[in-house]
């Protein structure tokens, strides 16, 4: 593979899971990014705090288009102060009839102690009747787990999420275990 071509080989990374109990809500994300065959970073950074720390957003896909994402979730969390449900929709409403948006390639994790919400760029928001959501590669382990550990254990939001996404590391390739959690209440 040429060096052009591998610029442009497909971005692969990432897991991020958020978990809901109690009444406090952790995400919990790997670091790993890799293109085409490579792994090209351990550490990136995929979960934060927003919408003023009353909310948590992480992403999958694109860098550059889940960041052009965040802040636009980060206008409409302003829009709509502590309306999670009424910024993502607003959020997903735009991306899915905005031209320059619509070409963006990522998908959302969205959050906050009442409500966890995936979001895409098909105009989806979809809230899980468990309160247990993943996007990216190792989703579909890290869902599994979350949801085997919330039935069967005692474990907070938080641990949760993280023990879910060191299972997901251990199953999928593009999922490494430099895993960050971030949490409200």
């Amino acid at each position: 593979m040429s060096s052009q071509t591998r610029l442009h080989a497909e971005v692969r990374s990432t897991t991020v899971l958020a978990v809901l109990r109690d009444g406090r809500v952790a995400m919990a994300s790997d670091g790993q990014v890799t293109v085409g065959d490579a792994v090209v970073k351990h550490g990136a950074q995929k979960a934060r705090k927003a919408g003023g720390g009353r909310a948590l957003v992480g992403f999958a896909g694109g860098a550059a288009d889940a960041l052009a994402l965040s802040e636009r979730l980060e206008a409409k969390l302003e829009a709509y102060p502590g309306n999670v449900r009424r910024a993502s929709v607003e959020l997903a409403k735009d991306w899915r009839t905005d031209r320059a948006l619509r070409r963006l390639e990522a998908m959302l994790l969205v959050a906050d102690p009442e409500v966890v919400l995936v979001v895409s760029g098909n105009g989806d928001v979809i809230e899980p009747d468990d309160g247990v959501a993943a996007v990216g590669s190792g989703s579909g382990y890290a869902t599994a787990a979350a949801r085997a550990l919330l039935e069967n254990t005692d474990l907070s939001a938080a641990e949760i999420a993280e023990r879910s996404l060191r299972i997901a590391a251990q199953i999928c390739i593009y999922t490494n275990d430099h895993v960050t959690v971030v949490a409200l209440p």
